[in-house]
């Protein structure tokens, strides 16, 4: 006998409950979003893998680590997306959405790949909804963007949510900050991890996310961004806090929050749950004024964020869920029925019914149970002596002709 076979680590099948617990996030976020004008977008699977290194940064840890890039020939190379808003940015200049009003909004859910060590709530594929407003600087665009990640993880009842908000500034802000950073983390060189020694001049800001204990605490002491800001930049982000308050939505500034790719810009926020452990990250992301540009567009300002599907759920009770109803189940005695009784389904479901057929090869009576099973309404059964319907509510069973059967159980249904 052959070894069986199992998913790769990493990737999971999504079965029963689960699939349907998926469906209630896809169905809330859609309300949500479509409400606030949002319109469906997919990207494809793979993308060139140039477009992730320029927009993404080549210095982050998903362009020089995670990413599953394939070489395609004839020098090419492509990538399976590690994540959404670089390729929505890419078909927002492939497809001219810059002569619509602007903003366009547009929304996601999508699966993505990342090399990743698996452990609870991250895996190597995985699923994303996302949302991004691309071709409007309006600190209104940032707060309502939040605000509608909120909406949706209080629709799907999200526990021990807190909302973390800062803002990075802009490119020529961040400049004169980015020079005190690494002249703080040169003096405490020693004390730093390996991995944050040989990045301090590439991406010094992701020192603050490290793990390691001499490294968090030079960052106690190292200087923050918020105190670097320009004018311009805190006005915007005393505008997102204002509108934000206004709405109700409760957040804490973290002066130390940083987002892992490099095209943020201005307003970055983060999600998490404290019921989700050591991965608390539920969602996030922020402005990205600059990628366009990066892209080959004209400068375009855009905000985004994406929500882990796997975490969403993790971070929400159970909700049960109840499967579809199911109308009519069409059993007969013999293989003498089966043209009229595969009919019967046929038409049945052509009128709108759910209806399901015997394909199990049961007796009769196994029949009967798996119809009681399966929560049917009706039953009808094709015998020798005619159709008889069951009405599973209050076990009324009578005889009708065959032709009738729809006739009958349309009044109820």
């Amino acid at each position: 006998m052959s070894p069986r076979l199992q998913a790769p680590r990493g990737t999971f099948d999504v079965l029963g409950d689960d699939a349907l617990a998926r469906e209630r996030v896809e169905a809330t976020a859609r309300q949500v979003l479509e409400r606030a004008g949002y319109q469906r977008i997919e990207t494809p699977t793979f993308e060139a893998t140039d477009l992730f290194a320029r927009g993404v940064g080549e210095s982050t840890d998903v362009v020089q680590k995670e990413m599953y890039t394939i070489d395609a020939g004839d020098s090419e190379s492509i990538t399976l997306r590690p994540e959404g808003t670089a390729p929505v940015c890419r078909a927002y200049l492939e497809h001219g959405m810059h002569k619509l009003p602007q903003p366009v909004k547009l929304w996601y859910l999508s699966s993505f790949y990342r090399r990743e060590r698996p452990q609870k709530g991250r895996f190597r594929q995985f699923w994303q909804v996302g949302a991004e407003a691309i071709g409007s600087d309006d600190p209104a665009v940032d707060a309502e963007s939040i605000l509608l990640l909120s909406e949706i993880l209080e629709a799907l009842g999200a526990r021990d949510l807190r909302l973390r908000l800062s803002s990075l500034g802009t490119p020529r802000s961040r400049a004169a900050y980015r020079t005190e950073l690494v002249a703080h983390l040169r003096a405490h060189d020693a004390e730093l991890s390996q991995e944050v020694r040989d990045r301090i001049e590439l991406n010094p800001l992701r020192a603050f996310d490290a793990d390691h204990a001499g490294t968090r605490r030079v960052m106690e002491t190292a200087p923050v961004l918020l105190d670097f800001l320009d004018d311009a930049d805190y006005e915007h982000f005393e505008a997102v806090k204002v509108l934000l308050d206004g709405a109700g939505v409760v957040f804490e500034v973290d002066p130390t929050l940083v987002r892992g790719l490099d095209y943020y810009t201005r307003t970055v926020f983060e999600y998490t749950s404290d019921a989700l452990g050591a991965q608390s990250g539920v969602g996030g992301g922020g402005r990205y004024d600059g990628l366009i540009e990066e892209l080959g567009g004209a400068p375009t300002p855009g905000m985004g964020w994406a929500a882990g599907v796997e975490r969403m759920l993790l971070a929400s009770p159970p909700v049960p869920v109840a499967p579809p109803p199911l109308d009519l189940y069409v059993a007969y005695a013999s293989d003498r029925q089966r043209a009229d009784a595969f009919r019967l389904a046929a038409d049945a479901r052509r009128a709108g019914h759910a209806a399901r057929l015997e394909l199990g090869g049961r007796s009769l009576k196994g029949q009967l149970k798996q119809a009681d099973r399966s929560g049917a309404r009706y039953v009808a059964i094709l015998g020798d002596d005619g159709t008889s319907l069951k009405d599973m509510e209050t076990g009324e069973q009578k005889t009708v002709g065959p032709d009738t059967v729809m006739h009958h159980i349309r009044g109820t249904l």
